[in-house]
């Protein structure tokens, strides 16, 4: 393989690492304008902005992104002298570099492969620039600091009189291995300034016979001309700082004489003479400047990246090993070997550990999710009129990756749904006596094993007469019957259903929350609304933590076997208690305690067979704060749950989430303990034409 050959073999599969990091960044580099609009004169706010742009334009040098190093240059003018205090931050500036953080987001994406449409893309860019440099205070001089074409060859004119460096670079041997190339690094020099005088130190090259051909041992020594500081030269070798011995100093102090061999005796390595510094890395980058003798802490604190898919698939191999072990661990049970129990009974133990510990491996904060939400709320907010506050509460609350990814678009359409629907602008607040700023209120906890997502708004609310007329209208309802409060509220979630008075780009176009409902169900979550006319409303969405393996309660009803979530469940009544005031569903109460707890036969509720045995249990459970019982024949106690989806024909099956493969092979269902809660709890509902909540456990 050719040297060429190399390179693209490196960039292939380096690139979509960049392109993840530099997704980061972007987010971040978001997340932070929006955090100074508030803090405008937040001196480590704007030193972490600039660090942000100053990465991704270095990454994208060493693959030669040029548009996004060019680009990305003049972002990076213009935040130098934001930091520097030399321009203020202002609504039109923030707005300037929100969209200018989108562009660059185009950019990775067409570098990712991503069909854009160039054209308008590249008269979009251009617009930018221009603004950029006005806003910076630069012309067209500003054009002498954008990358230049890939390579090394002659450089431009040298500029007689511009300030420079003088550098002297050593790679360190795994400069290679780390996927580094010192080529691709001057070339992103050339971006800050002209390089002449280019030599290369090859003193260091072994003899051939004692070559390892993927071990680096190049050295450079060049000036570089121009009007790019130190701290902007030093954060060039960010990447390979601790693989590389660096010495930086201005050209007036440049010897003319080339310096003596190290003390240590190794090949000239250019000692530093006192006016050299070291380069230390910038914090964004992630990587710590190389003390002489690193500090135990800086190695205990290292990250891997790692492909999801590849997460994914030893998870999905992680719930085989756990059906494996239960079944293993029944057939030890009937052999009533003692020894082959307890040998049995440890690898369960191990089985289980290591499910803990992978599974947390995919949990991560959904404030990261939200988060994303401030520019959406900032812009949406600005479009409609509306002067809105956005407040996050337990971010750091953590649940499963892939639901995160999955719940990010529902949580969207509900955020804008709200702005456009529920939030009056400033006239209409004041003259209902309310603060002209709108507030949005994002918050998330744990609850029952699974997470608790609410949107809170202090608007109108939800105006249920007209709901309940466009039900009417649209065949929903039965014209003239009038349903409970609750039942009309989710009426919202109907197919087609809207109650906008006008269409906007917004919402309002009887799609979407219907689609909401249908992408929160199949994540076995659910979603409820709460509103009070003229205060606001609240929609509150229950996931569960993770959709591969839980700790779950194996019970039995007749030949069937049901799992419930172990978190959810408070306690167990044994010895057939006595329930009253039994329905022909199954539901019925029982006393515990003093106090009157709902009760519902899972024989009943689902036309089990045989008929009840002489023993029943109650299992009591715990649901949004309530508590019922559920009627069962046997308790088997705790059972390692790997969670299978359910089949099409069983998906509208109301009370369940999923399935599972018992040691056996035997198959139970896993229940949905929130809609299980409702079939419990809910009188009868009043007959509605077509429901649109056939799959949320609701009582018929």
């Amino acid at each position: 393989m050719n040297h060429h050959d190399q390179d693209a073999s490196f960039i292939a599969e380096a690139l979509p690492v960049f392109i993840s990091e530099a997704q980061e960044q972007l987010e971040a580099l978001e997340q932070l304008l929006l955090q100074l609009e508030d803090d405008a004169g937040n001196r480590q706010l704007l030193d972490a902005l600039f660090r942000c742009a100053h990465t991704i334009k270095g990454a994208a040098g060493v693959f030669g992104l040029d548009e996004v190093v060019a680009f990305t240059h003049h972002v990076e003018t213009l935040l130098d002298r934001l930091r520097d205090g030399h321009v203020q931050l202002t609504a039109a500036l923030s707005t300037l570099l929100l969209q200018s953080n989108d562009q660059v987001r185009l950019l990775i994406a067409e570098a990712q492969g991503q069909a854009i449409d160039a054209p308008a893309a590249a008269a979009a860019r251009a617009a930018l620039v221009q603004a950029l440099q006005a806003q910076a205070g630069v012309g067209t001089t500003a054009a002498a600091h954008q990358a230049p074409a890939p390579g090394l060859g002659a450089a431009a004119a040298d500029p007689a009189g511009t300030p420079g460096w003088h550098l002297r670079v050593r790679f360190g041997t795994e400069v290679f291995r780390n996927g580094m190339d010192p080529l691709a690094l001057l070339n992103y020099l050339r971006g800050l300034g002209t390089i002449v005088d280019l030599r290369c130190d090859a003193d260091a090259v072994p003899a051939l016979e004692a070559l390892d051909a993927e071990a680096c041992h190049l050295g450079f020594e060049f000036q570089l001309q121009g009007n790019a500081d130190r701290a902007a030269v030093e954060a060039a070798f960010s990447f390979v700082r601790e693989d590389c011995e660096l010495e930086l100093r201005p050209i007036a102090a440049a010897p003319a004489q080339p310096p003596a061999q190290a003390a240590d005796g190794r090949a000239p390595a250019h000692a530093a003479p006192a006016p050299a510094a070291r380069a230390e890395a910038p914090a964004a980058t992630g990587n710590a400047a190389a003390p002489a003798a690193p500090a135990p802490a800086a190695e205990e604190q290292r990250f891997i990246r790692v492909q999801a898919d590849r997460l994914d698939q030893v998870i999905n191999l992680l719930g085989e090993l756990v059906i494996a072990s239960a079944g293993a661990a029944m057939l030890a049970r009937q052999t009533r070997q003692s020894t082959l129990v307890e040998a049995n009974a440890q690898i369960g133990q191990l089985v289980e550990e290591i499910r803990n510990n992978t599974l947390q491996l995919r949990m991560v904060p959904i404030g990261e999710t939200f988060a994303r939400f401030r520019r959406v709320v900032r812009d949406t907010a600005a479009e409609l009129g509306k002067d809105v506050a956005l407040e996050i509460v337990g971010g750091d609350t953590e649940l499963d990756k892939s639901v995160v990814e999955r719940i990010a678009d529902p949580l969207m359409h509900l955020v804008r749904n709200g702005l456009d629907h529920g939030l009056e602008t400033p006239a209409e607040r004041v003259a209902a006596g309310k603060p002209a700023q709108g507030r949005l209120t994002l918050s998330a906890c744990h609850e029952a094993g699974g997470i608790l997502i609410r949107i809170d708004d202090d608007g109108r609310g939800i105006h249920r007469d007209k709901v309940l007329q466009r039900a009417w209208d649209r065949g929903l309802v039965e014209p003239g019957t009038v349903p409970s409060d609750a039942e009309i509220l989710r009426l919202i979630f109907a197919p087609g259903f809207s109650t906008a008075e006008k269409i906007t780009n917004l919402s309002g176009r009887g799609v979407g929350m219907d689609v909401v409902r249908s992408n929160i169900e199949a994540l076995r979550g659910n979603v409820q609304v709460h509103s009070a006319q003229g205060q606001g409303s609240r929609i509150e969405i229950r996931l569960p933590l993770t959709l591969a393996i839980i700790d779950g309660f194996l019970i039995g009803v007749g030949n069937s076997k049901f799992i419930f979530p172990l978190d959810a469940v408070v306690e167990v009544i044994e010895n057939r208690p006595a329930i009253s005031a039994v329905d022909t569903r199954g539901r019925g109460t029982v006393e515990l305690r003093g106090q009157v707890l709902p009760v519902v036969g899972l024989r009943a509720l689902y036309g089990l067979a045989p008929p009840e045995p002489e023993r029943t249990s109650i299992v009591v459970l715990q649901s949004a704060g309530r508590r019922y019982g559920v009627q069962v024949d046997a308790l088997l106690g705790q059972h390692q749950t790997v969670i299978k989806p359910m089949g099409r024909m069983f998906r509208s099956l109301r009370g369940m989430s999923g399935s599972s493969i018992l040691g056996n092979g035997e198959v139970a269902l896993i229940f949905d303990v929130h809609s299980l809660c409702q079939l419990a709890t809910d009188p009868p509902r009043s007959r509605i034409a077509r429901s649109p909540i056939s799959t949320e456990g609701q009582a018929s």
